[in-house]
């Protein structure tokens, strides 16, 4: 019956997972690689569908948070809940390349506060033999010191910077306690989720590059030392998440997973991380040639949205389907 719709479509809705947050960082990233190579109406279609996400999510935090307190707290405590902070850095770090600092500002702050809120109920569940989602701590964490970075060469903000400093180290300190926690065989057998451990490598180097970049003639943050340890560990980290696509990438040849799952998002969104990070360590570093296989990188990562995006639609309308026939 047409009335009886929208019954089965909030049963969906009730049904899904926090990891759908990577869905919102997936296409917020692309939205930044594709204005990195100058496709402004692509990036800015890919802006709006984050936008569009973003707030559907942020609608689904909070009514979980004010109507199932018992449900939001068992998830706040899952890798997979930090996604709403990271997804939000990401739609700011897009947002600021508008010249709507005050919009990214708030963001930034938002996202902070979400982070601040999550990541001790977080990393105190973290145990041996865990997916790829545990790196989310590092991807959060290194959303914000992004955010951070370019609003701080944006507004020519030098504590900003250096907070996002501070935090970018954190970040780093993160990513290996993660790893210690990574369950190596989830490289062959993962959901889609594996793919975050290189790409929560790929966002510290994207961090790392915008922190050089903020270091700009009017603030003089970094002293040649400084810079010189900030661009090396940035390089540095951009080869070892080039790496970890190569054997992820190898594994799904020999190991194809081709159903489709939620955590397919998390698959997307390191494949597009990696290649913003490549495209603005070229620019940071003045690494020309760099540029080329940055844009393949991102080439490879939409249609990859594109394919998993098929899948969710497919995913979504039978299971609409099946909850109204129940």
């Amino acid at each position: 019956m047409p009335g009886s719709s929208p019954l089965p479509l909030r049963a969906w809705w009730a049904r899904r997972s926090p990891a759908a947050g990577a869905a919102v960082m997936a296409t917020g990233v692309l939205s930044v690689g594709l204005h990195l190579t100058g496709y402004e109406t692509l990036s800015r279609l890919a802006l709006a569908l984050t936008a569009v996400a973003w707030l559907a999510l942020a609608a689904h935090f909070a009514a979980e948070l004010l109507r199932d307190r018992a449900r939001w707290t068992a998830e706040a405590g899952t890798p997979a809940a930090l996604t709403s902070a990271a997804a939000t850095a990401v739609l700011g770090t897009r947002v600021a390349s508008l010249d709507r600092p005050a919009l990214a500002g708030a963001l930034l702050a938002l996202a902070t506060v979400v982070w601040a809120a999550l990541i001790g109920r977080v990393v105190r569940r973290w145990e041996r033999g865990m997916s790829g989602a545990v790196f989310l701590g590092c991807v959060a964490t290194q959303g914000l010191a992004v955010l951070g970075a370019t609003l701080a060469a944006e507004e020519a903000t030098g504590w900003l910077a250096r907070a996002a400093m501070v935090v970018f180290w954190l970040g780093l300190l993160l990513y290996v306690l993660a790893l210690l926690r990574f369950d190596p065989r989830q490289v062959l057998v993962g959901a889609g989720d594996q793919w975050v451990a290189g790409g929560a490598l790929a966002i510290c180097a994207l961090a790392g590059s915008k922190l050089l970049a903020a270091d700009g003639p009017g603030l003089y943050l970094w002293n040649d030392d400084a810079r010189g340890v900030l661009r090396t560990v940035t390089a540095t980290l951009l080869v070892l998440d080039l790496g970890w696509y190569v054997v992820l990438l190898a594994a799904e040849v020999a190991r194809p997973r081709t159903c489709y799952d939620v955590r397919r998002w998390a698959t997307v969104f390191p494949m597009g991380m990696t290649a913003a990070a490549t495209l603005s360590v070229a620019a940071a570093l003045d690494v020309p040639w760099l540029k080329g296989p940055g844009q393949v990188l991102l080439w490879v990562a939409v249609a990859a949205w594109i394919v998993v995006a098929v899948g969710a639609v497919r995913s979504a309308g039978e299971d609409v389907r099946s909850t109204a026939r129940r």
